[in-house]
C-alpha cells in the first residue's frame, strides 16, 4: 500500500492522502467497509435526487471535517460536463465535474474502477473534483476540470491533483470498440497507455493517460499524487465494477 494513504478505522473505512492532508484539505476517499453509501443499483433520480449518504456515511466522513449536511453530488453519465457546486450543497445535474469556491461543501465522486480526481489551488482556494472513466478520458473531462476550476480563479500551474483508488493497468483490459475511440480522440499516442495482451485486446493504463492529459493542461507533475491502488487487486478493501461489484467508493473533499 502506498506510504501516502492513511487507513481510518478498523477495519479500514477510509483513506486519506498525505499530499492534500499537508494543505489542510478534508478529504476522504472510502473503501468497501464504509457503511450508508448508497451502492449503483440505487441510482441517482435527476427527477427526485436524494443525497446518497445515509447516517451512518455522514457520521463518518464527519470526522475526516466533512460536514455532510452541505454535500454535492450528480447523476455522473461518463463526459465532460461541469457544474458549479449549489449554494448550500445538493444534487448539481447529470455532469462528472464539480467545482466551488465556497468553504465547507463537500463535493462527492461515486466510482468503482473509474478514476477519482481532486483538483485544489491552495492559493485561490478553489476545488474541483472529476470521474473520468475510459469515457471521461476521450470526451476531454481532465483538462475541462482544469478549465473548470481555472474559471473560478484557479491557476493550472498552481493545483494540486490526487487521483483515488481506480483500477490499473495491471487489471484494466479493453477491446477494439474502446480503443476505436481513444485513436479517434487521441490520436496515435493512446498507444503509449496502453500493452497488447490476448488477440484484438490491450492493458489500458488509465492512471499514465490521465497524468499525461493533466500535465498537458499545464498541471506540474511533482504536483499529482496517485497512490496507484488498483481496485480490482483489493476486492477485500475495495468494490471493482470489472469483478461484478454493484457497491460504490466515494471520493469526497471540501474547502477549509
Amino acid at each position: 500500500m502506498s506510504l501516502g494513504l492513511k487507513a481510518h478505522g478498523e477495519p479500514t473505512v477510509y483513506f486519506t492522502l498525505g499530499s492534500l492532508e499537508r494543505l489542510g484539505l478534508p478529504h476522504a476517499l472510502t473503501t468497501r467497509h464504509c457503511p450508508g453509501v448508497a451502492s449503483f443499483a440505487e441510482p441517482i433520480s435527476p427527477e427526485a435526487p436524494r443525497a446518497p449518504f445515509r447516517a451512518e456515511a455522514a457520521a463518518i466522513l464527519g470526522g475526516a471535517g466533512l460536514e455532510m449536511s452541505r454535500v454535492t453530488y450528480a447523476r455522473q453519465v461518463h463526459g465532460a460536463a461541469t457544474a458549479r457546486a449549489p449554494l448550500g450543497g445538493g444534487f448539481a445535474g447529470l455532469v462528472d465535474i464539480l467545482v466551488t469556491a465556497e468553504r465547507h461543501v463537500p463535493l462527492a465522486i461515486f466510482t468503482a474502477d473509474c478514476l477519482a480526481l481532486v483538483l485544489y489551488d491552495p492559493g485561490a482556494s478553489v476545488l474541483g473534483v472529476a470521474h473520468v472513466g475510459w469515457r471521461g478520458t476521450v470526451r476531454g473531462a481532465t483538462p475541462a476540470a482544469v478549465r473548470a476550476v481555472a474559471q473560478l480563479g484557479g491557476r493550472a500551474a498552481a493545483l494540486r491533483v490526487a487521483i483515488a483508488p481506480s483500477i490499473g493497468p495491471c487489471c484494466y483490459e479493453v477491446d477494439e470498440p474502446v480503443t476505436a475511440e481513444l485513436e479517434r480522440a487521441l490520436g496515435e499516442r493512446w498507444t503509449a497507455w496502453a500493452k497488447p495482451s490476448r488477440a484484438g485486446h490491450v492493458m489500458l493504463d488509465l492512471w499514465a493517460a490521465n497524468e499525461a492529459l493533466l500535465c498537458e493542461a499545464g498541471v506540474a507533475p511533482d504536483h499529482i499524487d496517485n497512490p496507484r491502488l488498483c481496485t480490482a487487486c483489493h476486492p477485500e478493501l475495495l468494490y471493482s465494477y470489472r469483478r461484478g461489484n454493484r457497491g460504490r467508493l466515494v471520493t469526497v473533499a471540501a474547502l477549509p
